[in-house]
């Protein structure tokens, strides 16, 4: 199926997780289908990055201090953020539930398969 992916080259996904490993798979796999990915490992710089009106954010919810959870939450009552699509993840597949409270539009627990995420993205982006 990765394969298959059509090429969404104006797409634009911002990754936000502070597992360098994570990132850079993540980002190696979205680009390799044509999404445009820019990323960060530090939690309080998400708002500011976001500035650039992504398609979608990939949200880890354990940043280095930051609970995942209160930045979704932040952006959602933001108007300027609060129609970028948020996929929540996490290694904790218990919080999935407060994941969706929080405002995150979907949720993805790791380690998970390239192929459930990129059919994730592709519902979210529109």
């Amino acid at each position: 199926m990765i394969m298959k992916q059509q090429k969404m080259e104006s797409k634009k996904i911002f990754i936000a997780d502070d597992d360098e490993a994570i990132v850079d798979a993540t980002s190696m796999m979205l680009e390799m289908v044509g999404y445009q990915v820019r990323h960060t490992l530090n939690g309080a710089t998400v708002q500011t990055a976001l500035l650039d009106r992504p398609d979608l954010l990939l949200l880890d919810i354990w940043m280095s201090g930051f609970d995942g959870r209160d930045i979704c939450r932040r952006l959602k009552a933001d108007p300027a953020t609060l129609n970028i699509p948020v996929l929540m993840i996490s290694a904790s597949r218990e919080i999935r539930e407060s994941a969706l409270e929080s405002g995150a539009d979907d949720f993805l627990a790791k380690p998970f398969d390239m192929d459930d995420l990129l059919e994730k993205v592709a519902k979210l982006i529109v």
